[in-house]
């Protein structure tokens, strides 16, 4: 007989103490709240917004960073001395960059050179270097030549995170919702509304509804030029182009996107995005970014919807981060004019509903 040992105690050690840092991590937090939005209660239709800027790296995608490298740790891609590499718009290098940081990795964001100047400011902060590409669709090939380079590990959210997630359950987005619900005069959601970015959000959520066996119906927002919703649509790949809308919208559809357990998708300009976030900021004072906007926009047709039809019930979506990251762009008369972006008659739209 003959056989190989590629067992090494102190890399196991290792891996063993960085789950176990991950998971206390999660065991820190609490889980994020869930906000009433202000609609009439005469409406008979009540709108959630579940906020995930109030996790430790400000976004949504603290979740996803922490599935990533326990699934990186767990299949023994990630070492005591991987450098992390991950290809992203900002703010899942933002998460990542922390937990690369909690373990005493080096890590690299491979971003494109439009990210915005305050995500970059918190990569940094974390101890990660930004690595700006110009070309958006290039950052894949990208991650995987630094990877090749530097021995590294390319952390490709793209592919893994539909998979990294437990969508049975384990406290992901999905159970966290239903079980905060379960006191509100409409406990099962009539609709959850979520953007795709990487598509994990979305497969999470549609395969716990079915899972569980609810009645819920999931709605995709997309903005503007965006891979997935013509893709969806048609059944067949649409290149689409970079979007202005960070952290959702892709110029190709991702690996993690399921497009079977998707109900609905919506496209949303992106005024409409931009002039949603700045309402929700106006009704409730929750400083959102553009990407809920783009969310609550087609939460809102939705609503509209519902009423015309007579139908009661509850409608959730998500603060997937704070608009503190985007006080250059979204926040600015005069970034909206140097890109022709026309916020006017869509906010007043918003505005308008409530007078209605």
């Amino acid at each position: 007989m003959k056989h190989v040992d590629r067992h090494d105690p102190a890399t196991r050690t290792w891996v063993n103490d960085a789950i176990r840092a991950v998971e206390a991590d999660a065991n820190r937090s609490c889980d994020t709240h869930l906000h009433v939005f202000p609609l009439p209660p005469s409406w008979g239709v009540d709108l959630y917004l579940k906020d995930e800027s109030v996790h430790p790296t400000g976004s949504l995608k603290h979740r996803l960073a922490r599935s990533l490298f326990l699934y990186g740790l767990s299949n023994g891609w990630i070492g005591p001395s991987t450098t992390i590499i991950e290809a992203s718009s900002g703010s899942t290098a933002v998460s990542e960059a922390y937990f690369a940081r909690l373990l005493g990795l080096p890590f690299i964001a491979v971003i494109p050179a439009t990210t915005s100047p305050e995500k970059r400011e918190i990569i940094e902060f974390y101890g990660g270097k930004c690595h700006l590409v110009d070309d958006p669709g290039k950052i894949y090939e990208e991650s995987a030549r630094l990877a090749l380079e530097t021995g590294g590990h390319y952390m490709d959210q793209f592919t893994y995170a539909e998979r990294a997630t437990d969508w049975r359950g384990n406290n992901n987005i999905a159970e966290s919702i239903y079980e905060q619900m379960a006191m509100e005069r409409f406990p099962v959601p009539a609709w959850i509304v979520v953007g795709a970015g990487t598509g994990g959000t979305s497969a999470t959520i549609g395969r716990y509804i079915r899972y569980r066996r609810h009645s819920t119906r999931l709605c995709v927002a997309d903005p503007e030029g965006s891979s997935f919703y013509p893709s969806w649509v048609t059944g067949a790949a649409h290149p689409g182009k970079p979007s202005r809308i960070e952290g959702i919208g892709r110029p190709r559809v991702e690996p993690s996107f399921l497009p079977m357990v998707i109900d609905r998708m919506t496209s949303v300009p992106d005024a409409t995005s931009i002039a949603a976030m700045r309402w929700v900021n106006e009704v409730t004072h929750h400083q959102v970014g553009a990407s809920t906007g783009t969310s609550v926009a087609a939460a809102m047709e939705i609503i509209r919807e519902m009423r015309s039809h007579g139908i009661r019930g509850s409608v959730v979506t998500l603060i997937c981060d704070s608009s503190s990251r985007y006080k250059g762009t979204y926040e600015k008369d005069a970034w909206l004019k140097k890109n022709g972006i026309d916020i006017t008659p869509a906010l007043e739209e918003f505005r308008a509903l409530f007078r209605r």
